[in-house]
């Protein structure tokens, strides 16, 4: 069974701090950060962290030049019914003891989102389309560590449904993450289709942890998201943790990593946040030392037009899963031209 979160639990888990949590949740009033150490520098890998990726290692890293399909999906032509029993076959596969926080939840949504956040409107490359993250290149770049996790995962929910692409079965493995820990129903149309070596993206199209406002609607912009969007797709936050030995950083955005709600926005405005002293990347920590914000977080709260948004999902839960659902739906389909889609996009039922 999958961990599914209803919103009892998760309102339950929010008054309830995570195992590793020294004390209880507490709230402080908002105070302006400190500037950064000057040591503790290290280049910030991105926004959502995982585990170190071995370049190459894995066996999903194609090294012939075309995009094969499975003989077996040549003829098969898959109904809505069909991918419904994928999305229950990711589902009941997220539990998963000893892993962080219980559930793999996190990093398959961390997949679905860096599969799909290399799009580049200028040109239309990038995207979901092509799953080019199959490939060593893009697979080792640093945004992208941690998650040969997710895709070791995924490999054998292909090999139980060998006629799904691997971008459909990634981004569908975001929508069950988001909906089976207790987030929206994010619509989803299937259709995309495996990439060859060539159509791999260049490195640096991900957001950079490290940077501030500027930087994100750099890599937001190039997109086509605004600014509501760059902190609704933040949200995701609410999900996982950082992990020393992967990126770098350390520790969980909120006190419930595997329940999705806006107590991240809640955060970041209403608790108390220093530079944490440590040997590590530059990041944020609470007074209880338990949690912690990355710098590209905390430019949430620094820059006016991304506050007020902060400061409406923290208000308003509501609010940030209808703005989530769209923008995340968005983000899913970057990349893939209507014409491989069906008109009407599709709501997976939750187990």
């Amino acid at each position: 069974m999958s961990l599914r979160v209803t919103p009892v639990l998760r309102n339950a888990a929010r008054r309830v701090p995570i195992m590793a949590a020294p004390m209880a949740r507490r709230h402080y009033s908002t105070e302006a950060p400190p500037p950064p150490p000057k040591q503790g520098g290290g280049n910030g890998l991105l926004l959502g962290l995982g585990a170190v990726a071995a370049a190459g290692a894995a066996y999903y890293f194609l090294s012939d030049k075309e995009g094969a399909k499975p003989a077996a999906a040549k003829d098969f032509k898959p109904t809505q019914a069909d991918y419904q029993k994928v999305y229950d076959a990711i589902a009941d596969s997220f539990e998963k003891e000893g892993y962080d926080d219980g559930s793999l939840a996190p990093v398959i949504l961390r997949l679905a989102w860096h599969s799909s956040g290399t799009y580049d409107k200028k040109d239309g490359s990038g995207g979901s389309n092509y799953a080019t993250m199959r490939f060593a290149n893009e697979g080792g770049h640093g945004a992208n560590n941690g998650l040969n996790i997710a895709r070791d995962h995924m490999e054998g929910i292909k090999k139980q449904f060998p006629w799904i692409s691997y971008g459909d079965l990634w981004t569908l493995g975001g929508v069950a993450a988001v909906q089976e820990t207790g987030g929206p129903v994010i619509p989803w149309r299937p259709g995309r289709i495996d990439g060859i070596e060539a159509q791999q993206t260049p490195d640096g199209r991900l957001p950079d942890a490290a940077q501030a406002h500027d930087h994100l609607r750099d890599i937001f912009y190039r997109m086509g998201f605004n600014d509501q969007e760059i902190v609704a797709l933040a949200g995701a936050h609410a999900l996982g943790r950082c992990h020393t030995d992967r990126s770098g950083y350390d520790g969980p955005w909120t006190f419930s990593p595997v329940s999705f709600s806006n107590s991240y926005y809640d955060l970041l405005l209403n608790d108390k946040w220093s530079w944490k002293k440590w040997k590590g990347p530059a990041q944020y920590q609470d007074k209880s030392g338990t949690l912690m914000m990355l710098p590209a977080d905390m430019a949430l709260v620094q820059d006016k037009k991304f506050r007020k948004t902060v400061e409406e999902y923290a208000k308003d839960e509501d609010k940030f899963f209808k703005d989530f659902s769209k923008a995340f739906a968005t983000l899913l389909e970057l990349g893939v031209p209507a014409s491989q889609m069906p008109e009407k996009a599709w709501e997976m039922k939750s187990q």
